[in-house]
């Protein structure tokens, strides 16, 4: 049970991550967003680093709420 409340909060992080480059990127023109290599690393980083506490909070929001009760 604990793997699909992992992999849901992975997934729903993921988008709440794309949902945040789509917020912070908005200004940028198609050019700078292919030419950047630092764009890549820099915002493509923050997206799975969103999607990891995704899946790590519901996790533990798992253990505190579902598992103990």
């Amino acid at each position: 049970m604990v793997y699909g409340i992992g992999i849901v909060g992975f997934i729903a992080g993921f988008l709440a991550g794309q949902m945040l480059l789509y917020f912070m990127l908005r200004h940028k023109t198609k050019e700078e967003l292919l030419s950047d290599p630092y764009l890549k690393w820099k915002y493509g980083g923050l997206n799975w680093l969103v999607a990891l506490l995704g899946a790590y909070g519901s996790v533990q929001l798992y253990y505190e709420y579902i598992a103990l009760s």
